[in-house]
């Protein structure tokens, strides 16, 4: 195992970062400083949970024998907005899904971010690009894709899959919808683009493609790997990877923080009980980042004091070891240093992450960071049991995501959607072909969803903002999927855009 520091950037570069105030962190230089404003900070906040718990002024909780018990959040979901979601739904236009993606391409111009591997030069044949895109996503493959389309043969597909579809070129096509989306008025109406969630979706692996070794119990017997993705609050997303089942998700939660292209600052991000750990919640401390898991046995999950356990005599059940803050502020300027490394790129966090956790024996990095994470996790649950509106804004987050799924597994149809590839860059061309197909889906809902919104209000209907919010783009039941592509079909689209399907009531009104 090589030190953890020849990972990181070099040591005199954050040095002099460092003294220059150019580290852009989220904690200060001056670790007693910040452990003095962290202890204050959790004391005070448990001494206030554990007085509230007693006086049973916890909305959606209650102590019972000493144990904190969190109510389910319920669903927030009104009837009048299914309804008007069903209405809305039935007024998209039927389109198939090589004239979405290209209306979608001439709104955003998406595909011109495929570039020659040596020219640099854009796609000279969209529709074969477009092609090769949409192979990828449907799980069709090249081959088969050429078959099932019209005027599109394997060896265009093949050419653009060899000299315009990269890594670098995929995330470049996805942070152009994905900013394009970001800036529709209507995307405003589910979240600012600050916060996001993330997280895995498994599928499963053929036998050529499995690997035995990688079979997730959880899963049961079915080997498979796992697509793990980032949405933003705007139903953007804005990452995927494909990881392998049997690994933690905690390790790659960062990972899409930072490898994108996006214009979306994410501030807060969500995720579930797989993507926490305390390596995590510190890392998210360090750089300056919230941090939000919705913990599963959150009742047995301890906090981790500065104080003596029976200072909170009400918590008594919920607290665990000491914090060692001596170890902390031993290693502050390692810790500024390895996050100093993932905010300037110079690491990837997942490898990073990963090397603390495979050491033989557990690195004093690894130890320092894990009892900064418990502090932020223990700060973090008191909030959790204290704000009802923070337990909501994650289920919400969650939500999302685990809707979006749904519309992913409808497009990757091919095969049972069962993954065949055995390499990790052809698996990254699935994941990366879906999450664009899908993304392209989301931003043409989004524009035909607040057109039939303006319509509906022409015709003098009360359609309120707060209801809006909860009618989502992730609908597909218009959307041909499958069959024979044809990829240069002329359309008259007055003005741009494919009428609405419109009830005879609102067409008289039109």
């Amino acid at each position: 195992f090589r030190p953890i520091d020849e990972h990181l950037m070099p040591r005199s570069t954050f040095t002099t970062m460092k003294e220059e105030d150019r580290l852009g962190l989220g904690v200060q230089g001056d670790g007693a400083g910040w452990l003095t404003e962290a202890r204050q900070m959790l004391d005070f906040n448990l001494k206030r949970l554990a007085h509230r718990a007693r006086s049973g002024k916890l909305e959606g909780v209650r102590l019972e024998a000493g144990t904190l018990i969190v109510t389910p959040t319920a669903g927030e979901v009104p009837a009048a907005a299914e309804e008007l979601n069903a209405e809305i739904s039935d007024m998209y236009p039927m389109v198939e899904v090589p004239d979405l993606m290209r209306e979608v391409h001439d709104w955003t111009g998406f595909a011109d971010h495929f570039t020659h591997v040596r020219t640099g030069d854009t796609p000279r044949n969209v529709s074969a690009m477009l092609a090769s895109v949409l192979a990828d996503a449907t799980n069709l493959g090249p081959k088969r894709m050429a078959s099932a389309s019209k005027g599109i043969s394997a060896h265009q597909i093949g050419w653009m899959r060899t000299f315009h579809a990269r890594s670098e070129t995929y995330r470049a096509a996805q942070a152009c919808i994905t900013d394009a989306h970001t800036r529709h008025p209507h995307s405003r109406l589910w979240g600012n683009g600050t916060t996001a969630s993330s997280d895995g979706q498994f599928f499963r692996a053929s036998d050529r493609a499995a690997k035995r070794g990688d079979i997730n119990l959880h899963y049961g017997s079915e080997p498979g790997s796992k697509f793990y993705s980032h949405l933003s609050d705007q139903y953007g997303y804005f990452s995927i990877l494909p990881i392998s089942p049997t690994e933690s998700e905690a390790a790659y939660v960062l990972d899409g923080l930072f490898d994108q292209d996006t214009v979306l600052d994410i501030q807060e991000h969500f995720t579930d009980t797989g993507g926490a750990s305390d390596h995590v919640f510190g890392l998210f401390a360090l750089i300056g980042k919230r941090f939000a898991p919705r913990l599963r046995n959150l009742k047995d999950r301890k906090f981790h004091t500065f104080e003596k356990g029976d200072t909170y005599p009400a918590l008594s059940n919920h607290i665990g070891a000491p914090i060692n803050a001596t170890l902390i502020l031993d290693h502050w300027d390692d810790l500024l240093h390895l996050a100093a490394s993932i905010t300037t790129r110079a690491v990837v966090p997942s490898t990073i992450l990963k090397k603390l956790s495979a050491s033989p024996r557990e690195s004093q990095l690894a130890r320092a960071l894990r009892e900064l994470g418990r502090i932020e996790r223990s700060l973090f649950m008191i909030e959790w049991y204290s704000s009802p509106a923070l337990r909501r804004r994650c289920q919400a987050g969650l939500n999302k995501g685990e809707a979006a799924h749904k519309l992913k597994r409808a497009v990757f149809f091919h095969e049972r959607g069962e993954i065949r590839d055995r390499s990790f860059e052809s698996q990254a061309f699935r994941a990366s072909g879906l999450n664009l197909v899908v993304s392209a889906i989301v931003h043409w809902n989004t524009v035909y969803l607040d057109r039939a919104v303006t319509q509906l209000k022409r015709a003098g209907r009360n359609v309120p903002d707060p209801l809006l919010k909860h009618i989502s783009p992730l609908s597909w039941e218009h959307i041909n999927l499958t069959g024979i592509y044809t990829w240069d079909a002329e359309h008259q689209m007055p003005e741009g855009f494919r009428s609405l399907r419109l009830p005879a009531g609102l067409r008289r009104a039109a």
